[in-house]
């Protein structure tokens, strides 16, 4: 019962895959990608880790029959934050209310999301670094007393007036924990960090997803779409669902290894899950400023892109798969990204 209580829930919430209230047109697509989300803890694949620990967390509350220590996860993005925020409710059997932070711009949309609650609920608050401060200072004594304070009327003559409020579960996600500040962080009873999947995980979830989907894929097809997804569980859904608008259209609809290698390549997707914009950071940094090192600002206007992408988006993958490296003078590519590039690796001894 509880459990049905939860997924009526998930399909009444007007919001988005990341967080954020989705448009009409895209509703279909929100849809989509919910339906894609693991509904148990089973059914996760990867971070093993952090589910395992994430389980005994919840099935004691559960059992105790209390809510859920506040919970941040990090990580970057894609990679199953949001999903373990809906298995928390699932679990719990209780409702869930998910927002992104930038749409909560003042204190009263906050109080209008802690209000909703029910006992023991979730409310889950995406990319939470991009609070504002006095938005996230009035969290404070909710977070910790279950409490706001509600002004009633305007200048000196207002008076606070405080709301009870039922215990819940704040669950976060960020892409930069270095930007929440350490009284907020303090706040958090379970901190978790989500790091990439492995392209043998990420088969899996491309299997697992294309029996969802109604697809067919044959032998190699889920490893060959698993090694270009960059780590991330979403993006492997997204070239997965383009592997088969290819198939549908050009092909009799399953999936073959070569049909994939073939889609991607047409997609700008590398062998290595290096895409249009990974490839014209890294050649920007070669060619013309001469490898590095170049900050980051002056970077972004080469690319004609915004800092905050390249920061959160383009460079974890490319550090972790050793294209680039982060100096305190700036960003740095690699031998590895010149070779990949097929740019001629210069001769210099402080070449990495």
């Amino acid at each position: 019962m509880a459990r049905k209580k939860h997924e009526e829930a998930i399909s009444a919430d007007p919001e988005g895959d990341d967080g954020e209230p989705r448009e009409v047109g895209n509703r279909a697509r929100g849809e989509l990608d919910i339906s894609l989300r693991p509904r148990v803890f089973s059914e996760y694949v990867g971070q093993r880790k952090v589910v395992d620990n994430l389980k005994v967390f919840v099935a004691a509350a559960a059992r105790r029959g209390e809510r859920l220590d506040h919970v941040l996860f990090s990580g970057p993005p894609g990679i199953g934050k949001t999903t373990l925020a809906y298995l928390i409710a699932g679990e719990l059997g209780v409702g869930l209310r998910s927002v992104g932070a930038p749409a909560i711009e003042h204190k009263g949309t906050l109080a209008s999301y802690l209000t909703s609650l029910e006992a023991r609920g979730v409310l889950f608050i995406d990319e939470i670094h991009r609070l504002q401060p006095v938005v996230e200072e009035y969290l404070y004594p909710a977070m910790e007393d279950f409490r706001l304070e509600i002004p009633i009327g305007d200048g000196p003559s207002a008076e606070m007036v405080p709301i009870s409020l039922p215990p819940f579960t704040l669950v976060g996600a960020t892409t930069r924990t270095g930007l929440l500040s350490s009284p907020f962080l303090s706040r958090f009873g379970i901190n978790l960090r989500l790091d990439y999947y492995t392209p043998d995980e990420l088969a899996e979830i491309v299997r697992r997803s294309a029996d969802r989907l109604g697809v067919e894929l044959l032998e190699g097809a889920a490893a060959e779409i698993g090694r270009r997804a960059r780590g991330t569980p979403r993006i492997a859904n997204h070239l997965l669902r383009r592997v088969r608008d290819f198939a549908e259209v050009e092909s009799d609809g399953r999936v073959t290894q070569q049909m994939a290698a073939a889609a991607l390549d047409r997609l700008g997707v590398d062998r290595l899950g290096l895409d249009e914009l990974d490839r014209s950071m890294l050649r920007t940094i070669a060619t013309k400023f001469d490898g590095g090192p170049v900050g980051v600002e002056s970077l972004a206007a080469a690319c004609s892109e915004e800092r905050d992408t390249l920061e959160d988006v383009v460079e974890p993958y490319l550090i972790q798969e050793g294209f680039l490296m982060r100096t305190p003078r700036g960003r740095v590519v690699t031998r590895r990204a010149y070779e990949h590039l097929g740019l001629q690796v210069p001769a210099q001894g402080t070449l990495f």
